[in-house]
């Protein structure tokens, strides 16, 4: 699906990044006694609780047999509350998206939207599916609800993420906006959100002020590594630093190839850009 590009001098078209919010829970089951030694009568099956197949789907190592598990707790004959019948409706969505059923994807999260609880999660999941589907509207929409449910502690992080899609979508001024906001919620990840505004600030043909010290305090900080290394790459492409550029963006294509398949396919965008990016390098 085509849609309208602002115009740019070295930005390329993509699709939003992102990470998939990790929620984890699993219950433990309790270790037999090992200094018993006698023979004990055989117990009875213990009956499985939808608690205990969230375990097993959240422990599964591939995307089949989690959806398995998450159809059994959910069809199983317990108790079922609304946190733990979202949580076991997320992984059959990371099922189907890690699967590339977009379409199926972002239909389980609508599902699981319906329970009201974890809403800013399902949104950011709805969002992912739904651009991955082409559906840039509603995408936006999931993640601008994303960033007005959310608690405190993660409205930055969806802030940045609406800002993010903006940004590959060439809507610099609405993605200024909302990084700006970003950057005044942030706490620990501030230097990611000041580093990606400043690139759209350059994106916009706007002077930015102590670029290189908003360069260096990303550098240098943890959330500098992973998705930062795709922002280091172009503030450094923008200002002219070739070998720095390249270095940034290569460890960026290879730590993103090399990721789980949700982050992989959430970041499909910024991995063209990058990839755009260093192939004109390599032209010039």
């Amino acid at each position: 699906m085509q849609h309208a590009r602002t115009p740019s001098t070295f930005w390329s078209h993509g699709s939003a990044n992102g990470k998939l919010i990790g929620v984890a829970g699993a219950r433990r089951g309790t270790a037999s006694d090992p200094l018993t030694t006698r023979t004990r009568p055989a117990r009875r099956p213990t009956a499985r609780t939808p608690e205990d197949f969230l375990g097993k789907a959240l422990a599964a190592r591939s995307s089949a047999a989690r959806a398995r598990w998450a159809r059994q707790g959910l069809a199983a004959d317990r108790p079922l509350d609304k946190t733990t019948q979202a949580m076991l409706l997320r992984q059959l969505y990371l099922s189907d998206y890690e699967a590339r059923r977009f379409r199926r994807a972002h239909m389980v999260a609508l599902q699981a939207l319906e329970l009201d609880v974890l809403c800013d999660v399902l949104h950011q999941d709805a969002a992912r599916a739904a651009l991955a589907e082409g559906d840039v509207k509603a995408a936006l929409s999931h993640l601008r609800r994303a960033a007005r449910r959310a608690p405190a502690s993660r409205r930055a992080f969806h802030d940045w993420t609406l800002g993010s899609a903006l940004f590959l979508l060439h809507r610099y001024t609405e993605a200024a906006v909302v990084l700006a906001r970003a950057v005044r919620w942030g706490t620990h990840d501030k230097p990611l959100y000041r580093a990606h505004l400043a690139l759209v600030q350059v994106a916009l043909g706007e002077q930015v002020h102590d670029l290189q010290a908003t360069i260096d305090e990303l550098a240098s900080a943890p959330c500098g590594q992973g998705y930062g290394r795709f922002v280091l790459g172009h503030l450094a492409y923008a200002t002219r630093h070739w070998a720095a550029a390249r270095r940034y963006l290569h460890a960026f294509v290879r730590r993103t190839e090399g990721a789980r398949p949700p982050l992989a396919i959430a970041l499909d965008g910024e991995v063209r850009m990058a990839r755009a990016t260093l192939a004109k390098m390599s032209a010039n």
